[in-house]
């Protein structure tokens, strides 16, 4: 368990903490590697979630891109860049287990209204996401779901900036397009 008296209070707190965990982790601190994990883990895994769709696939990732991260730690120039390290690391994964499995497109069945009229919308939208290529999926998911920047989508997907751009205008169309199929519109 996580030692409450260790938990940052700002977000200065927290990055000053997380150079010193990062700094303790290479000199190998047990301690500074289970905090390391315990603020990264559920985030990674939701994003893995989120490009694979499929939980126990990102849980998997997520241990990876951990057991990576770690083993070449050595290798982080700068300590400041672990948590884009580790996601660029998440992505990166996430990308190679989408390569190996070939994706076969699925028909949306009807989209069904409850007794108070309400469209399940987080079904029609993870059928949306299941339809896009990975690559627009991928952007979007990091952009709008994960919230990262144009800079961190990039990061983590090795393209330049403008093509994250043009990939998430490309898949905000599709999606939308989708979208519309799917309600029926």
């Amino acid at each position: 368990m996580i030692d409450a008296r260790l938990a940052p209070t700002s977000k200065l707190d927290s990055a000053v903490d997380e150079l010193q965990w990062v700094f303790r982790c290479r000199h190998g601190d047990d301690t500074a590697l289970s905090l390391l994990i315990a603020r990264h883990r559920n985030r990674l895994i939701r994003t893995a979630t989120n490009v694979l769709r499929d939980v126990h696939e990102a849980e998997d990732v997520a241990q990876e891109s951990f057991l990576k991260a770690f083993r070449e730690i050595g290798r982080l120039r700068d300590d400041r860049a672990f948590s884009g390290y580790l996601y660029r690391i998440c992505v990166r994964l996430c990308m190679d287990r989408l390569r190996l499995k070939r994706a076969e497109p699925a028909e949306f069945d009807s989209v069904q209204e409850h007794e108070g009229g309400h469209i399940e919308n987080k079904v029609v939208i993870e059928k949306c996401l299941d339809q896009m290529p990975t690559d627009l999926r991928t952007t979007l998911v990091l952009r709008e779901i994960e919230q990262l920047s144009y800079e961190e989508v990039a990061e983590a997907m090795r393209v330049p900036i403008g093509t994250v751009r043009s990939r998430l205008h490309t898949a905000r169309e599709k999606f939308r397009k989708l979208w519309l199929e799917a309600i029926g519109e």
